[in-house]
């Protein structure tokens, strides 16, 4: 498995029992701190990788040999070209692995946070279902998830015209709200939420002759 934009290695410390799993980032100090992390680790890789400037020149970076899946959470809408990103990494991915990602939901949540972050663009399941296609993908599966998080996002930030969440409130909504949604989604499709999960496959290569 390969991460893109892991960042500190949050979520790949949570990922065991792999026989590779490749951590990158962007910033080349995040890159140093989580081969210090998982030093102790001899499956684990950390590299740098810079995706947006992969795709300018629709190219495939280096990250070793190609993995079954790849992993991107809140990456694709930082960047213009969103399908040339996807297009590199499906360079990266065997043929019929996975790339799974999450990305925010609906420019009608987006507001002066997504400014300041850098997000270029928030998606819809059929935006990102088009992004997917438009990079050779095959969409598996790609809807909103998160429907309280996307109405508390609506209230507090977007309608509320708050510039960031504000801390005190992410952690009570990480200690009340998430264990309600998690609950709720495993019932119940979520028509709205706050994110968008995709997951993509890449074509299997034409037989030979």
């Amino acid at each position: 498995m390969l991460e893109v934009g892991a960042g500190l290695g949050e979520f790949a410390s949570q990922l065991t029992g792999l026989e590779r799993l490749v951590v990158t980032d962007v910033d080349p100090a995040a890159v140093a701190s989580m081969a210090a992390r998982f030093a102790d680790r001899p499956e684990v890789e950390a590299r740098q990788l810079d995706l947006g400037a992969a795709a300018l020149v629709d190219g495939v970076p280096d990250v070793g040999a190609p993995v079954s899946t790849v992993v991107a959470i809140n990456v694709l809408e930082h960047i213009e070209d969103d399908a040339g990103a996807l297009r590199a990494l499906a360079g990266l991915v065997q043929p019929g692995g996975r790339i799974v990602l999450w990305v925010p939901a609906y420019m009608q949540l987006y507001g002066e946070f997504d400014r300041l972050v850098g997000h270029v663009r928030r998606y819809t399941p059929a935006t990102l279902r088009a992004a997917m296609v438009a990079a050779g993908l095959v969409p598996r599966d790609v809807r909103p998830v998160n429907l309280l998080g996307g109405v508390a996002w609506w209230v507090v930030v977007r309608r509320g015209g708050a510039g960031s969440p504000d801390p005190r409130m992410v952690r009570v909504y990480d200690r009340f709200v998430v264990p309600v949604t998690r609950a709720l989604e495993r019932r119940v499709r979520a028509p709205f939420g706050q994110t968008v999960l995709g997951v993509a496959e890449v074509p299997a290569a034409p037989a030979a002759g």
